[in-house]
């Protein structure tokens, strides 16, 4: 698993609304399957992050019955189970005549198992270790082309100045200058662009950006703050500002 940020359960989590939910206005249901726990809990955090109800199954029969009882509509489905595997699970799925848009997830790579896959009826196919962005993007993505309908509640670009960040493609610019940042740099930028004008301590954003990660150890943001300005800021007026002894703030450049 790529070490990626993960969202945490505090405040500042929460600034961001759903941008996907069901027509009738209830969260979009997500079934995640995967005999890791550590991983299953890394998916659910992500995706409820997204505002989305998730449910979690560690075997193949048990994910049978949560898609019957729970009918998510989209599932994350690890194809090695210590039971049945989770070609069989899509199998039965499909039997009960749900057309749900399955991602397939496994640490295979070959292309016979990306065949087998797709050929069985999943709709798309990521392999450990990867990226929690490029995972919900792909979520996102198959939940656009399915039959459930869903909306989007939130415009996916964030504007401060001339910096603009999209959630969804995860494309960044400066004016007419395009910026390629890592996961862990844009969901660093993300935090500072939804909280415009405010100072954000060092707690705050590892809070944020790292959960649980780093034991608290505050070196790691100014690492990343000197990574983000050098892309960010270079060459242009400065947006990313330190506050002494207070934490960072991102302003419009004046």
């Amino acid at each position: 698993m790529e070490n990626s940020r993960l969202p945490s359960s505090s405040s500042a989590s929460t600034a961001l609304r759903p941008r996907l939910s069901r027509a009738d206005g209830s969260p979009v249901r997500a079934l995640v399957v995967d005999d890791e726990p550590t991983l299953t809990d890394l998916l659910s955090m992500a995706l409820r992050y997204e505002g989305w109800d998730v449910k979690t199954a560690s075997d193949g029969r048990t994910a049978v019955t949560m898609a019957r009882e729970f009918k998510p509509d989209v599932i994350v489905l690890d194809v090695m189970l210590p039971d049945i595997d989770g070609l069989a699970v899509l199998n039965r799925v499909r039997a009960d005549g749900a057309e749900v848009p399955v991602l397939f997830l496994t640490a295979k790579d070959s292309l016979d198992d990306r065949i087998a896959g797709l050929t069985a009826g999943g709709d798309d196919y990521v392999t450990k270790p990867f990226s929690l962005e490029e995972l919900v993007a792909r979520l996102r993505g198959l939940l656009r082309r399915s039959t459930v309908l869903v909306t989007d509640a939130v415009d996916p670009e964030v504007v401060v100045g001339d910096l603009v960040l999209n959630e969804d493609s995860h494309e960044v610019r400066r004016g007419d200058d395009e910026i390629e940042l890592t996961a862990t740099e844009f969901e660093l930028l993300r935090f500072l662009m939804r909280n415009p004008r405010r100072v954000l301590s060092k707690a705050q954003i590892l809070d944020r950006v790292w959960s649980y990660d780093f034991g608290g150890r505050s070196s790691v943001v100014e690492i990343y703050i000197s990574y983000l300005r050098k892309k960010i800021d270079a060459g242009k007026s400065p947006m990313i500002h330190t506050v002494r002894g207070a934490g960072y703030m991102l302003k419009t450049a004046p």
